[in-house]
């Protein structure tokens, strides 16, 4: 896999506004941001994209989507919230590493924004 803003982040090469860490994963707010509240969950192994997981991920998979969930509710995004994954360039995905957008703090459209 390429070197991604992402894996800097994890390094802490680029600074970001980090929300939650702990062994598998970071969640940092997004620099331009499409929602009053935008995370992204990420993972620290190195994951291109959603098409490329294999069975193995799942456990990992699981736990980002539970951060994300953890991370609503501390939050306070007790009206709702959007969980998105974008998949290959057609499908939105601007960085070749595996994330999920945690949008809301108002009612959201399609597309987010």
């Amino acid at each position: 896999m390429a070197e991604t803003i992402f894996a800097k982040i994890i390094r802490r090469e680029i600074p970001a506004k980090i929300e939650y860490e702990d062994d598998r994963c970071l969640a940092f707010h997004d620099v331009a941001p499409q929602a009053p509240v935008h995370l992204l969950v990420i993972p620290k192994e190195p994951i291109s994209s959603l098409a490329t997981v294999s069975d193995d991920d799942s456990p990992l998979l699981g736990h980002l989507v539970r951060v994300a969930t953890q991370l609503a509710v501390q939050l306070d995004l007790t009206n709702g919230y959007r969980l998105v994954i974008n998949c290959g360039p057609d499908g939105g995905q601007s960085v070749d590493h595996l994330h999920i957008h945690l949008l809301g703090g108002r009612p959201l459209g399609w597309p987010p924004g």
